[in-house]
């Protein structure tokens, strides 16, 4: 009985240096972010993680106890095999975790959960740069060997010392095993273990984030990730809708930019352009030439924020007015996203012809479900192209899809409605052109990228301006969300999220103008149908931003937090440390972020 405890204590040791290697890992490959933090920044997540560490180290001893449980009954060198395959298979299975977290990181700006598997079965996995992943496969293989070494050569042999466990002892070992229950749970109050158990920091997330165990965050995130629903009592009011209502409303006279009811509709999403590459937009200037100089013909938007981080949230909060929401994406259940509302439905109402064109997989992410259930009438992909155009790894180039987009205009019936999704400027960053912004590493490929779509944009308006269709149209050109290059941001800070949009085409009356309302994604549908004379009843979330009485704000939401950004405020709200990680400005709207998300949830958890 002695040998068997020190065999599980000497177990549960090599888990926990095992977590804090991989904690190390995290800090060494993020080494820039890691490199702004204080040694005391450093230090206290690597001692806070233990007891996330401990709870993962925990659910990892379950089946070895049960298997030091059932050694009473089969022999030494069934026992020796069984501990061994279980040890080995849950050390690849968790040094996997531990190195995809990192890159993953790096990109999307939260530890790893269930995200990642909406992307498997769609080329998101060819998006990392091949020296990248040959980096995370050396990385996984020292790793493991490691510990696979540690575990066999000092830790193992001592199971064939053992002697046949007396099955009075059974019993024993059962009860130890359900006592794995006290490190799983991490608590003896009402709460259980929770991320916000190890944040410390009050505004940097970073720091916060490395005390994380990755593995137990997975795991914990796809264990409630079919059932997902929100709190109800995040913020309790008795009259929430009438101060969602006020919040919202957009009653009073419009500022008309269109010389026509019903113009031709061509909305342009690029992906992954942020405002820090539009020079107008106080951006790295010469990144975007094309867009910089159509600026100085349209209406731009100044201070127009994503709803979300991700080309599938983007969506939703553009066709559907609908905001991202926290750990989640509502497009991965069809069964709600049919409850939505959606602005290529409410156009087909007033008699547009609607379609969207992508040069990608329509299936990546649940969107071929999503824009099937928008009503587009004809939806353009990868398929639909020719094999010899389909030449990078996430499907066609730009400048192949904006020909595409124009020859549908050019034989399309008016008016329609045309939605394009660019892809270009997504990681690999690959793109048909000699290079202009010269560099290797990966901001530079990606500005080279937007450059190209930049260019491939440029190209397409000079020509749709030689066609008749032209002067009755109008062209909305926005992105699906921003970027955390250049100058990487962390994935609060709301210059992640600021993105452009622009109208311009034959159909605007006004030119060279600029709207300095705050808004973003979701405030597109009424805005758009109140300038076509509709009173849009249908996109709760949707507010026109063009009305004079408007309230003038923009919400962003990140993994498990949300932003709220006007002239006089700008709060940040992290739900794992259940507090604000930054308030600034007027104290009369801190809490109408909360009154917004607490909407939302409801929302959300009916549909």
């Amino acid at each position: 009985m002695k040998e068997r405890l020190k065999f599980f204590g000497a177990l549960a040791l090599f888990w926990l240096c095992f977590f804090t290697v991989g904690r190390i890992l995290f800090l060494l490959y993020l080494y820039s972010q890691t490199s702004q933090l204080t040694w005391k920044e450093i230090v206290t997540p690597l001692f806070l993680g233990i007891r996330m560490d401990a709870a993962m180290t925990g659910y990892w001893l379950l089946l070895p106890g049960l298997i030091f449980m059932s050694s009473s009954f089969i022999s030494r060198k069934l026992t020796y095999l069984l501990q061994g395959i279980v040890t080995t298979t849950l050390l690849f299975i968790s040094t996997l975790i531990i190195v995809s977290d990192v890159e993953l990181y790096k990109h999307w700006g939260f530890r790893i959960n269930s995200t990642p598997l909406m992307y498997l079965q769609t080329e998101a996995m060819t998006s990392v740069n091949p020296s990248i992943f040959i980096l995370l496969i050396s990385i996984f293989i020292i790793l493991s060997i490691l510990f696979l070494f540690i575990y066999w050569r000092k830790i193992a042999p001592q199971l064939l010392r053992f002697q046949k466990l007396p099955i009075s002892w059974a019993p024993v070992w059962l009860a130890l095993t359900g006592a794995l229950i006290i490190p799983i749970r991490s608590s003896f109050s009402v709460a259980p273990l929770n991320t916000g158990f190890v944040y410390f920091h009050k505004t940097k997330a970073f720091p916060n984030h490395v005390g994380i165990n990755p593995v137990w965050n997975f795991f914990k995130s796809l264990s409630g990730d079919n059932n997902h629903r929100y709190p109800n009592n995040f913020y309790s009011l008795t009259d929430l809708d009438q101060q969602f209502d006020s919040l919202i409303q957009t009653r009073g006279e419009t500022i008309k930019l269109l010389s026509t009811e019903k113009p031709n509709i061509v909305l342009i999403i690029l992906e992954s352009f942020t405002s820090k590459i539009i020079e107008p937009l106080g951006g790295i200037p010469n990144i975007t030439p094309q867009l910089n100089s159509l600026i100085k013909e349209g209406i731009l938007f100044d201070n127009f924020y994503a709803s979300g981080d991700r080309t599938d949230k983007g969506l939703v909060s553009i066709l559907s007015g609908y905001p991202a929401q926290p750990r989640t994406s509502i497009i991965k259940y069809p069964a709600k996203t049919q409850r939505l509302p959606y602005l290529p439905r409410a156009l087909e109402k007033k008699g547009y012809h609607t379609s969207f064109v992508y040069g990608g997989d329509i299936g990546f992410a649940n969107m071929e479900s999503y824009l099937t259930q928008a009503g587009f009438s004809h939806i353009t992909e990868v398929d639909d192209f020719e094999n010899k155009f389909d030449d990078s790894k996430w499907g066609v180039a730009d400048h192949y899809v904006f020909n595409r987009l124009l020859n549908e205009c050019d034989s399309a019936s008016s008016p329609f409605f045309k939605v394009m999704l660019s892809l270009s400027s997504h990681e690999p960053f690959e793109v048909p052109m000699e290079t202009v912004i010269e560099g290797s590493d990966e901001s530079s490929l990606f500005l080279n990228a937007c450059y190209y779509t930049d260019k491939s944009l440029g190209e397409f308006i000079r020509k749709a301006k030689t066609e008749l269709w032209w002067k009755n149209t109008l062209v909305i050109i926005t992105a699906d969300h921003g970027h955390r290059f250049p100058n990487p941001n962390e994935l609060k800070e709301k210059e992640r999220f600021k993105i452009p949009m622009l109208w311009l085409g034959g159909a605007i009356q006004k030119s060279d103008t600029t709207i300095t309302s705050f808004g973003n994604q979701t405030d597109l549908a009424n805005t758009l149908l109140t300038q076509l004379n509709s009173v849009p009843t249908e996109f709760p979330f949707s507010r026109n931003i063009l009305s004079k009485n408007a309230n003038t704000f923009a919400m962003y939401i990140f993994n498990n937090g949300y932003g709220y950004v006007s002239s006089t405020n700008e709060n940040i709200y992290d739900f794992d440390l259940q507090n604000y990680l930054k308030q600034e400005g007027n104290k009369v709207e801190f809490d109408k972020g909360k009154v917004y998300m607490q909407k939302l949830f409801d929302d959300y958890n009916k549909k």
